[in-house]
């Protein structure tokens, strides 16, 4: 009898698991579909404004904080871009003591757009120290009067016409906010294991054909690449509408979309992030910084979170192996299928990433770790122990901002 009633379980989980992957596979907004991103520059793109006359005016604003370790690899790009219009750059030391301040004009020496460096000092209580540089470097740029603010990280290397189809993308779209998630480093073998998934699971929790649809009610961006119209922001009063925002990109798109904007999310292509994750233990530390606070702190939606993983990813493969293992075909057949629709719906972002398709069937794997990673976020949070970042800690887990 004991036998026969762990197999029914298995069987009724295996089962309720496939319904939620068909589920997700039909109407998740095709979240799984790689396929939102910026037309191609030479062809089928929205039409190029004419004349240099007729681009409008960009400010760059790049928030950096000991970031001398990556700057050599971003910045230039940025200092380099084919931009017909007026564009300058604004790099915001956020109190670095690794003299990023002093290599970012050191590399502006070779030419390009022109670059100013300022720091606004520790922030006051109630800012993270990212979004209260961003407010310093956006108050610069309002004294040039630009019709858009592109928002980067200091990790983050653009092609020479990044700037050109962003601009150009969002006049022809009619949007306030286009964003593009950068493509993260995946060299080494936990960033080819976790950082594709990373993705997944965003796209998952925001599917990007539903944030650029009006109406919608999801919103989010990434806050690596961020052009911003200058009047949303300030009709949306950004970025002192969410200064303590942890996960700042998804609160900045919240605010404009919640202020009437019409925003646009997807993949990038020439757009990518060259902040090296070789450890784990790096992956572990990016996650779990913000992962309890993506549950807004609250342990119900902890404990739904975990069992919706377990049910979702780890069901699938267990039903597999003990439906094979006691000899009920249902509970194998179940937990096979939802397994399979599992693995197909990884594949096109493994493609993206360029990735062996021989990692799909691995997700069940990196899903675990990364159920571990919320539940140590979670830990941490109520230890009290607060949480550090690039040297600055804060005594609230939920005053740090996302990494950039």
């Amino acid at each position: 009898m004991g036998q026969t009633a762990r197999v029914s379980v298995i069987v009724w989980s295996a089962v309720v698991s496939l319904a939620a992957w068909l589920w997700l596979l039909l109407a998740q907004g095709f979240f799984w579909r790689t396929d939102v991103r910026l037309p191609p520059p030479a062809h089928d793109g929205p039409p190029p404004l004419p004349d240099a006359g007729d681009w409008p005016a960009v400010c760059v604003v790049v928030p950096a904080r000991d970031e001398a370790g990556v700057l050599p690899r971003s910045l230039p790009t940025l200092l380099a871009q084919d931009y017909p219009g007026r564009a300058e750059v604004f790099l915001i030391d956020d109190g670095s003591t690794d003299g990023t301040g002093d290599l970012a004009r050191e590399l502006a020496r070779g030419g390009g757009l022109p670059l100013a460096v300022a720091s606004p000092g520790e922030p006051p209580a109630g800012w993270t120290g990212k979004l209260w540089a961003v407010r310093h470097g956006i108050g610069l740029a309002r004294a040039r009067d630009p019709e858009y603010l592109l928002l980067t990280d200091a990790d983050i290397a653009h092609a020479p016409d990044s700037l050109r189809r962003l601009v150009a993308s969002a006049r022809a779209g009619g949007f306030d906010l286009v964003s593009q998630m950068a493509r993260l480093r995946v060299e080494s073998v936990w960033e080819r294991l976790v950082v594709p998934a990373f993705v997944y699971f965003f796209a998952q929790l925001y599917p990007f054909r539903r944030i650029g649809r009006r109406g919608s009610r999801t919103a989010a961006a990434a806050g690596g690449c961020v052009l911003l119209r200058a009047d949303t922001a300030e009709r949306a009063r950004v970025p002192d509408a969410i200064r303590q925002a942890v996960i700042d990109d998804v609160a900045l798109a919240r605010a404009v979309k919640g202020g009437g904007g019409h925003i646009w999310l997807g993949l990038a292509e020439g757009v990518d992030s060259v902040r090296p994750y070789p450890r784990l233990h790096d992956l572990w530390r990016m996650v779990s910084r913000s992962a309890y606070a993506q549950l807004r702190h609250n342990p119900l939606l902890l404990l739904g979170t975990v069992a919706g993983l377990v049910l979702v990813y780890l069901v699938p493969p267990v039903a597999l192996l003990v439906g094979l293992a006691a000899g009920s075909a249902a509970g194998a057949l179940a937990g096979g299928l939802a397994w399979l629709v599992m693995t197909g719906t990884y594949v096109p972002m493994l493609r993206y990433y360029r990735r062996p398709l021989w990692l799909a069937p691995l997700l069940p794997l990196t899903a675990f770790l990364y159920l571990l990673m919320t539940v140590d976020s979670a830990v941490q949070h109520h230890r009290g122990r607060g949480a550090a970042w690039k040297g600055r800690t804060y005594a609230r887990p939920d005053a740090v901002p996302d990494e950039g």
